[in-house]
């Protein structure tokens, strides 16, 4: 796939465009943050006989679009390839020889510098659970293999699928090294194909097609400090930038799309943290208070409501991400006490994306898993709205205890009683 200068020129002047935009709506002097590529995410339908093709064609797709996304501006910090649900092409395999093609495709990943997702184990809770027991061993024995079971939809809570991913959960605390297995792992209620973030993200489709996800704290923090404790001119500032940054990428991604056959998807400009980059402390920057305080669900709809009007194709959550021990600041909110798995709930009420990597103690039962899991579908089927848990119960560590996982997107935190 060729590059095409006239699409950079195209992103560079909507770059232009976005400092221009603020500078005369009087946000910033010089607006310094752009928000970063978090994740071009490709969707392949994999034939198990000629995978490795399959994906050597869908990375050539996905490092071209990194170089026309670095050339308009925009840091890509990951290419993703999210394969159809894996029961479908792991058929007629034994347990030994799917784990042995896993393993395969786990180093396939590493080598080849992209990280994989192999599709929902259960979809429907007429899906056999078996698949969910094989998905246990897979996230043990594996390093970066993500993948999911889908709890709620349009139908209602799958109740099977919950059970399922609740003695799943068990399974690979106790089995995977620190109980880190889980880290790639989501239950999911509401949330449509094509979605680009991790582990959620699957599609049923035939493949050859991509979408986009950003990582945007940074861009919050800088538009809130221009708007402390006015939420609605907040709101309006956030939309106007974003929506200019997110014109400029999905311009790219349009050619993209022309230059290579591939479906451009969407964008989700859900404004992921990464560590420092906190949205935490984004939105203690506008409600002048910790977060978990009077003001945090405010915020949190101050963002969802900026996020909902960007003039862009929109997919996956499109709303606000926060991951306990991925943000450095929600983390340190978390060892306080300021908030709790209920708190979060009620965030997601206005927001999204649910209950993500939240320490759990190693004692908790698989019962006390499963009305976790059920309170977030069910507010997710409720408001009809996607979200999602990923969960992290360490064993060995009970309530007071901290955490000891050895992961650069992992924050440690003190593990909190259950109620």
């Amino acid at each position: 796939m060729r590059s095409n200068p006239r699409s950079v020129s195209r992103a560079a002047i909507a770059g232009l465009c976005v400092a221009a935009c603020a500078a005369s709506a009087g946000l910033f002097a010089a607006p310094s943050q752009r928000p970063k590529v978090r994740a071009v995410t490709g969707f392949v339908k994999i034939d198990r006989a000629h995978y490795r093709e399959q994906i050597a064609e869908t990375l050539t797709v996905l490092r071209q679009a990194k170089a026309e996304f670095e050339k308009g501006g925009y840091e890509v910090e990951s290419l993703r390839i999210t394969t159809q649900p894996f029961p479908e092409y792991i058929r007629g395999l034994s347990r030994a020889e799917a784990l042995t093609f896993f393993r395969a495709y786990d180093t396939l990943a590493a080598r080849e510098s992209f990280a994989p997702n192999i599709g929902p184990a259960m979809l429907h809770d007429s899906d056999d659970p078996a698949s969910v027991e094989l998905l246990g061993e897979i996230l043990s024995t594996t390093k970066n293999l993500g993948s999911s079971v889908i709890v709620g939809d349009a139908e209602g809570i799958h109740g099977k699928n919950v059970r399922a991913s609740a003695r799943m959960l068990k399974f690979v605390e106790e089995q995977s090294p620190r109980s880190q297995g889980n880290f790639n792992f989501a239950v999911t209620a509401m949330l449509e194909p094509y979605a680009p973030f991790y582990p959620g993200s699957y599609h049923t489709g035939e493949g050859k097609r991509f979408a986009v996800a950003l990582e945007g704290a940074n861009v919050v923090e800088e538009i809130f400090a221009a708007h402390r404790g006015d939420p609605p001119a907040a709101t309006a500032a956030l939309a106007q930038v974003l929506g200019e940054h997110t014109r400029a990428i999905e311009a790219i991604a349009r050619q993209v799309e022309k230059e290579s056959g591939w479906t451009y998807m969407g964008i989700d400009a859900t404004p992921a943290p990464f560590r420092a980059v906190s949205i935490g402390k984004a939105i203690e920057v506008l409600t002048g208070a910790p977060f978990g305080s009077s003001g945090t669900m405010t915020a949190a709809a101050a963002i969802t409501a900026a996020l909902r009007s960007l003039p862009v194709r929109r997919v996956g959550y499109t709303g606000l991400m926060l991951p306990v021990l991925e943000d450095d600041l929600l983390a340190q909110r978390w060892d306080e006490g300021k908030y709790s798995i209920d708190s979060l709930l009620a965030y997601s009420a206005v927001c999204g994306t649910g209950l993500d990597t939240v320490p759990l103690p190693g004692d908790v039962s698989a019962e006390q898993l499963e009305r976790i899991i059920s309170d977030m579908a069910t507010l997710a089927v409720k408001w009809h709205k996607p979200l999602s848990a990923r969960l992290l119960p360490v064993y060995g560590k009970k309530a007071g205890d901290r955490t000891e996982f050895n992961d650069p997107f992992l924050a440690n935190a003190v593990i909190h009683p259950l109620p």
